[in-house]
């Protein structure tokens, strides 16, 4: 249970990766943060070399989170080990990284093309192994022609493989048209199961990457009723896609459907995050969640998910009876 493969690709990648969201620290789309906050880059570099050392060897990130911070530290941090690891990113949001500000979105082919090579110097690398259009609205009718843009970035050896994040199944399955089509990225986690795209991944032979594992931090047990995140955080000042916060403040629904929960996932010594990465294991063979990582902390904390393994039938059984599915 160490590794998985990545769609059709063949590509072969730790179980669990690096959400490295976080890292790339403040900026700002639609008005409203988008980042997690302030960051420290030395600390992000010893969270990425720790996970290194316990086994992680995916690293999702995209160019504009903090308008390419994120991935100018994966270089620095990845440098003089590339080749240990799978590098995922991201295109399709147009920024100014003066102003630290997303001011659009092109999914053209001549904006893919020069998206992947910008992506390519921040990262300091010579390819990048999936490459994700990260517009999960993009219109079905561009479809076509990304998948071609893309195919051509197959052939010179800029990417290896691509695929869509996404949380519709049918955009899902007509990027899967294309050869090199590996994997959708998508909301998943314990308290937000998605059935259907996982049946689009089987049917089309897709990894399922999980964007927010953890519930945007909801399960990793620090937040209570009481909390209240800061407006630089992308939960504090809460866009209208964030589920789990409304206002900075935990969603009480989603709090309740957690405390019926807990004590199934916290069994065998498991933290509560480790619980929940374990429930994604056990969900399908074809899931490689992404938690957000930017501390050393974190990175031991999710990679002993790796060690207690997934969840067992008894225990998914008594998960769906709780929560009333």
């Amino acid at each position: 249970m160490s590794s998985r493969t990545l769609g059709r690709s063949g590509i072969r990648v730790s179980s669990i990766g690096f959400g490295a969201w976080a890292i790339g620290g403040p900026f700002v789309s639609g008005g409203k943060p988008a980042g997690w906050g302030e960051v420290d880059d030395d600390e992000s570099v010893a969270a990425v070399h720790r996970a290194l050392d316990l086994g992680v060897t995916f690293f999702d990130t995209a160019d504009v989170y903090g308008t390419g911070r994120s991935e100018r530290v994966l270089s620095r941090a990845l440098a003089g080990r590339r080749d240990e690891v799978v590098i995922a990113t991201k295109f399709g949001n147009v920024f100014d990284p003066a102003t630290r500000t997303v001011i659009g979105r092109d999914v053209s082919a001549a904006y893919i093309r020069q998206a992947c090579r910008a992506s390519l110097e921040r990262l300091g690398t010579d390819r990048v192994d999936l490459y994700q259009l990260h517009i999960g609205d993009a219109p079905l009718e561009r479809v076509d022609d990304m998948i071609a843009a893309l195919e051509d970035l197959v052939a010179e050896g800029l990417i290896r493989s691509y695929g869509w994040s996404t949380d519709d199944p049918a955009r899902a399955a007509a990027f899967a048209r294309g050869p090199h089509c590996a994997a959708v990225q998508h909301q998943l986690n314990v308290l937000n199961d998605a059935p259907e795209m996982l049946a689009a991944c089987d049917a089309h032979d897709l990894a399922s990457v999980n964007r927010g594992p953890l519930a945007m931090g909801l399960l990793s047990g620090k937040y209570g009723p009481d909390t209240r995140l800061p407006m630089d955080d992308v939960r504090g000042d809460s866009p209208p896609w964030m589920r789990y916060f409304a206002d900075g403040r935990p969603a009480p629904e989603f709090l309740a459907k957690l405390d019926a929960i807990r004590d199934v996932l916290t069994s065998g010594g498991r933290t509560l995050a480790q619980g929940a990465l374990g429930w994604l294991l056990a969900r399908s063979e074809r899931t490689v969640p992404i938690p957000g990582i930017r501390t050393v902390a974190q990175a031991e904390q999710n990679a002993g998910a790796l060690q207690h393994g997934p969840l067992d039938e008894t225990q998914l059984r008594q998960i769906d009876e709780l929560l009333g599915r």
